[in-house]
């Protein structure tokens, strides 16, 4: 269980319950922000690579035919077990690790490239700031990935976001507008900016694919009993009846590359 009095007001929330509903609808990244990693020349052949809060290491498998070595970790015992489930399924050679990031410990310049999607905000910067740039080859570079839905432009992911603070009225994932990702100041001394962009991204979903998205948010699955979840499918489930089989869901994605000092 994790705690953190600046997310959802001090709430835990437990991504081992997500786990199986984010291995099934999670691994949603465009094809886009892969492209745009390795024209960047990160996470190709040749390369080192660490994924922070690599959850069922969604970016590693994405990336593995570009022939980077990869190794995840991340806090959540379920999502590593799901990680290496379904890297073994599909042939895959990644180490994954169970543990915290701030507990992380490799010898000094490991890894060519860090990654972090989906999962910044959660760490303790002032301990991952020296880490990472300690853990980087020099010249080595950290990318930070974050992507979200635009409740206020799309109305599917609107009504949605309106149903999860029904039964979530502390959950703090809701309410996103385009934004570059916050880079705290415990980095300016370990690392420079190498670059930065926002754009935006028309996600395909089914009403099944989309359910299981939502449910598998940091609201849902990962914060409310299992009663409270099925409530909430079970409505939003209703909800989405209402609309098409398959529709877009309009989201931006967030790039952030950092350069060790």
């Amino acid at each position: 269980m994790i705690r953190k009095h600046d997310i959802d007001g001090g709430k835990g929330f437990d991504w081992g319950k997500a786990s199986s509903d984010y291995a099934r609808f999670r691994d949603i990244y465009p094809p886009s922000l892969y492209q745009k990693l390795t024209q960047m020349g990160l996470c190709v052949a040749g390369q080192k690579v660490l994924d922070l809060g690599t959850g069922t290491g969604v970016l590693p498998r994405n990336l593995y035919a570009h022939g980077a070595k990869f190794t995840g970790a991340d806090i959540s015992e379920g999502q590593i077990e799901q990680a290496k489930l379904l890297a073994a399924q599909n042939g895959m050679d990644i180490p994954f690790l169970c543990c915290p990031t701030e507990a992380l410990d490799f010898p000094d310049a490991s890894f060519d490239v860090i990654t972090a999607c989906q999962c910044f905000f959660y760490f303790d910067h002032t301990v991952l700031a020296p880490k990472a740039h300690r853990f980087l080859m020099p010249g080595g570079r950290m990318a930070v990935v974050y992507m979200a839905w635009l409740p206020f432009e799309d109305p599917i992911a609107g009504e949605s976001e309106r149903l999860i603070l029904k039964y979530n009225p502390s959950w703090t994932g809701c309410g996103e507008t385009r934004r570059p990702i916050d880079i705290p100041g415990a980095y300016g001394q370990y690392f420079t900016l190498d670059h930065q962009e926002v754009y935006d991204a028309k996600l395909p979903f089914t009403r099944e694919s989309w359910n299981g998205r939502i449910k598998a948010c940091r609201g849902v699955d990962a914060s409310l009993s299992a009663a409270e979840v099925a409530s909430f499918e079970a409505e939003h489930r209703a909800m989405l009846s209402q609309h098409s089989e398959s529709f877009d869901i309009l989201h931006y994605v967030a790039i952030t590359v950092l350069k060790r000092r």
